[in-house]
């Protein structure tokens, strides 16, 4: 058999597999959200409450390009193109530090979540700095260099690992003492934009890739386990359900998704035809019910998960001026924090 022909039989097994694997996942998809709604006097069900500005944390000179949330609920960092890393107290809006970074091209920030001692941040530097928050603050405590890419997305797991995401089409799970890679993620064909760690599982994280797609990876197989499909365009934004079984994306689509783990299939889309922008950063509520979308356009939408994902439950009331960058809701669930190109930070309860 000639070399041609064996490429045809192997292009048409793979085409048959494909379409095995979607007939077998449209099968397992058999109802959605509007489904279950469908019918259910959603009025007996009561109405999520619409938030209201608490605070407004004025500090950054330049655009802010993300926000997180330390685990105490009461602090947050912020990470601004004025070159300034910011630590401020969420409750007095008093700045706790100030880092002055020798980038100004940051993108991506972190609070260490168990012990609040540790930030991280990174950009177009390709390097991850992590510093402590409770000492000089002149030069990262460390400083991770491994990425051939602009850092997009940084989360700890605890005080000794972090796992970063690249323009590099990778992720990469670091030993934060010894400045050492610990295993790198290889499996997405285009820049990887954000990262979120599952709340019950720290082996187990998702990531969001312009690829379209959304996957799931477990450091203890070293491998991409799950990869969902829905979306149409870049996805910029990805974070766990606080059950650990589901995960919500963002996209440039315009649209917001939900997809279930144990279904391997998506469960909602929250789109409304007159929104048109991208969303840029997702969140969820404490209890999962609301998913907070940040959009191009100045705006923040709460959309209830209950819902057929038609229309959102409410919208911010003049959230920004700005593109809306980042938002984050506190682990306590109390407060959303959203950032700004109009170089504001505000929270919202």
């Amino acid at each position: 058999m000639s070399l041609e022909s064996r490429l045809n039989v192997a292009r048409e097994e793979v085409e048959n597999l494909k379409n095995e694997i979607s007939e077998l996942r449209e099968s397992k998809n058999n109802v959605l959200m509007k489904d279950v709604v469908n019918g259910v006097n959603l009025t007996a069900i009561k109405k999520p409450p619409a938030m209201k500005m608490r605070r407004m944390l004025k500090g950054h000179f330049g655009k802010v390009y993300a926000l997180h949330w330390a685990g105490d609920s009461t602090n947050l960092v912020s990470a601004s193109q004025d070159g300034k890393l910011i630590v401020w107290n969420g409750m007095s809006t008093n700045k706790v530090s100030a880092i002055s970074l020798r980038s100004s091209w940051v993108m991506t920030c972190a609070f260490e979540p168990t012990q609040c001692e540790l930030v991280a941040c990174g950009g177009l530097d390709n390097i991850c700095s992590v510093y402590n928050v409770h000492q000089t603050l002149t030069r990262p405590g460390t400083e991770l260099v491994a990425h051939d890419g602009y850092l997009s997305c940084c989360r700890f797991i605890d005080q000794e690992k972090i796992i970063t995401t690249s323009g590099d089409s990778s992720c990469i799970l670091w030993d934060i003492q010894n400045a050492e890679v610990v295993k790198t993620f290889v499996d997405h064909r285009g820049d990887v934009m954000s990262v979120s760690i599952c709340p019950t599982n720290s082996n187990v994280f998702v990531t969001g890739s312009i690829d379209t797609t959304a996957k799931i990876w477990d450091i203890r197989a070293g491998k991409c386990v799950q990869t969902h499909f829905g979306h149409e365009s870049d996805i910029n934004s990805v974070a766990f359900f606080p059950d650990g079984n589901a995960f919500g994306t963002g996209s440039d689509d315009s649209s917001c998704r939900i997809f279930d783990m144990r279904s391997y299939s998506e469960v909602n889309c929250l789109q409304n035809n007159k929104i048109l922008c991208g969303v840029t950063s997702i969140a969820f509520s404490r209890s999962g019910r609301l998913l907070f979308g940040g959009y191009d356009d100045s705006n923040v939408f709460a959309w209830d998960i209950l819902s057929d994902g038609k229309a959102p439950a409410y919208q911010l009331d003049k959230a920004h001026e700005n593109r809306v960058s980042c938002i984050g809701v506190n682990p306590s669930g109390d407060a959303l924090a959203t950032g700004s190109w109009d170089t504001q930070l505000k929270i919202w309860a």
